[in-house]
């Protein structure tokens, strides 16, 4: 077998890159303008990537590509993604991949602070490779790119010279963020060092404007706003306003720009620029700018609506970990969090972490998967998020009838309801049998539940907004009975691992709901013994 040796691409090598993709992807591969090629020879010549080969040292023949993307992030956070990663099917199982991906990782590491690479999860093989080169697991975008159906992608990171050295300590982040926060920095080999913020209040929604897509009249105005706003900074992208015009139309840049409809003297009040890919129907939301708080949600919330017009699938937004307001704003809009990175962006002399959020417009789906170990936990993470996201409606429907919810806060019971969620029991489906393990509890929104003894005898019955099962939990001991539903039944479900750390969070929360919990055991308790007397 001859040898293979890793290079910088040269012009005479783009169309055998473009047939690599071609036998490597087909016609799915999500950057079409790899197939471009005009593209790949301004990409060979261009200072916004690093595009390397892998060459069959005896035949000259280029069996392999891989790339490093500068523009990723705004040109001073010294940030590259590395991928746009394909290896000829004759040539698997040499190591091409390996190969490429250690010289990329010497050619950049003395110009880079931080790396992140998007890893495909329809099978392994590059996560591994990520993580045997010092990549950590950070984050999971779900549903993120379109191959021949919508591809989860698992996000890994690593850090060059100085990066964490510069970073800003003890970022203030929602408590949705904060397991995954967690877990990354532990991927990291870093101290947790967040701060979860309960307190701070979203933007409110002031109605008051009017959105327009950019013109360049609007321009002077809003380079003004952004000069003013700079230390403000909450959301990062890989352009910006004062880029130009010229710029951000040739990279089909979009801004909705809000304006007062009776004012004279400050016209326009702030703008959110977006890229759309209409291929991938996916929205990347690069820059926010507000004159002051009032339109920053109003520009969120039309960007939602303008996405359901486009039939947009998936939109992403960078945030700053420092920034609860606009965390807070955004899981309010239905965005969750999906990556951790630390220290990924500068501003003014310190880098900062950012959360990644994504707001999905499809349904959410665990695919076929396939992950490495370190990814698992954070897979699970984001996908338990968007799952439960998608029952949350369910459960706020029935929360004034449910006695867990009880002296709760609206506030309050959004976080309990969105720590839960719904099981669907068909009439004659146990809930659990007796002797079974007790890690969970159940709240009845429909339908109605038989408890009874093992050998038959029955204890009562459970109806609408009742708990069943919080009493075998609480006391850590297996079921005592079993508990059946006697027709068509919808439960809210509550397991002890998530009450547990949602106390931890939380011990307003927690002492309310054990309280809860106390008064209905008391009350059925009560109940049976009605129901003994009587007889």
């Amino acid at each position: 077998m001859s040898d293979v040796h890793a290079r910088v691409a040269r012009e005479d090598d783009i169309d055998e890159i473009r047939d690599i993709f071609m036998d490597a992807y087909g016609e799915d591969y999500p950057y079409q303008y790899f197939y471009d090629e005009i593209w790949l020879k301004r990409a060979v010549f261009g200072d916004h990537l690093e595009m390397v080969v892998a060459e069959d040292t005896e035949t000259g023949e280029v069996l392999g590509t891989g790339s490093v993307v500068f523009d990723v992030g705004a040109h001073s956070d010294l940030i590259g993604e590395f991928g746009r990663l394909a290896v000829h099917s004759k040539a698997r199982g040499r190591g091409i991949a390996k190969l490429i991906k250690k010289y990329r990782i010497e050619l950049i590491e003395d110009r880079l602070h931080v790396a992140i690479v998007d890893n495909r999860t329809s099978h392994p093989i590059s996560q591994k490779i990520s993580h045997e080169f010092g990549f950590a697991a950070v984050g999971l975008m779900p549903l993120k790119h379109r191959f021949d159906t919508r591809e989860h992608i698992a996000v890994f990171a690593r850090h060059f010279g100085p990066a964490l050295n510069l970073r800003r300590n003890n970022p203030r982040i929602v408590p949705e963020a904060a397991a995954l926060a967690h877990q990354a920095m532990i991927n990291l080999q870093m101290d947790p060092d967040t701060i979860i913020d309960e307190s701070t209040p979203p933007y409110h929604h002031d109605r008051d404007f009017i959105i327009s897509e950019l013109e360049s009249e609007a321009m002077p105005h809003l380079l003004r706003i952004e000069r003013g706003r700079v230390k403000q900074r909450e959301v990062f992208g890989p352009m910006r306003l004062h880029y130009g015009f010229f710029m951000l139309s040739t990279n089909e840049a979009n801004y909705l720009v809000a304006r007062r409809p009776a004012s004279t003297d400050r016209p326009v009040a702030g703008a959110l620029g977006y890229l759309y890919d209409e291929y991938e129907r996916n929205i990347r939301v690069f820059e926010l700018i507000a004159a002051s708080d009032a339109a920053i949600r109003h520009l969120l919330v039309e960007l939602l609506n303008t996405a359901r017009d486009i039939g947009a699938e998936y939109i992403e937004i960078e945030v700053s970990a420092h920034g609860t307001r606009m965390q807070r704003t955004l899981i309010e809009l239905g965005f969750l969090p999906t990556a951790y990175i630390p220290a990924m962006v500068f501003h003014e002399v310190e880098r900062l972490d950012v959360i990644k959020m994504v707001r999905l417009l499809v349904e959410p789906t665990r695919a076929n998967a396939q992950l490495i170990e370190p990814m698992k936990p954070l897979f699970n993470l984001v996908m338990d998020s968007f799952e439960t996201q998608a029952v949350l409606p369910r459960i706020e429907e029935s929360m004034e009838e449910l006695s867990i919810f009880e002296g709760l806060t609206d506030e309050q019971a959004r976080r309990v309801a969105g720590v839960m969620s719904l099981a669907q029991y068909e009439t004659g489906e146990l809930l659990f049998e007796a002797d079974g393990p007790a890690d969970e509890f159940f709240v009845l929104i429909e339908g109605e539940v038989h408890v009874s003894l093992a050998e038959g005898t029955e204890v009562g019955t459970i109806g609408c907004g009742d708990v069943v099962g919080e009493n075998s939990m609480l006391s850590e001991t297996a079921h005592t009975v079993h508990a059946r539903a006697t027709e068509p039944t919808t439960t809210a479900v509550l397991s002890r691992d998530k009450l547990d750390e949602l106390t931890r969070q939380r011990p307003d929360i927690g002492m309310r709901i054990y309280r809860n919990l106390a008064v209905s055991l008391g009350a059925k308790l009560r109940r049976m013994d009605m129901d003994m007397h009587s007889d």
